[in-house]
């Protein structure tokens, strides 16, 4: 008797060793861009509430905040011509 694994990345009428016709894509660079950029938004956010509680100067702030607001505003631009 055939036992149903649901965490089985073969199917049982398919071999373990041979090729694979129908292979899921890869990550695009798209996607990678888009990781990357919501990891710079979300580390200079961050950055910008630590250097609040540590009272730096006004050009910490300043620069986190240009940071972050790059990173968004093109986010948002590539999500928008995306949807063209």
């Amino acid at each position: 008797m055939a036992t149903t694994d649901p965490y089985r990345l073969t199917t049982p009428d398919t071999p373990a060793d041979g090729p694979h016709e129908a292979s899921s894509p890869g990550v695009t660079g798209g996607e990678v861009v888009r990781t990357l950029l919501w990891i710079v938004v979300v580390v200079s956010a961050v950055a910008n509430s630590a250097a609040t509680y540590a009272e730096a100067d006004t050009w910490v702030h300043l620069a986190c905040g240009v940071v972050t607001l790059l990173a968004a505003s093109t986010l948002a631009v590539r999500h928008l011509r995306g949807r063209r």
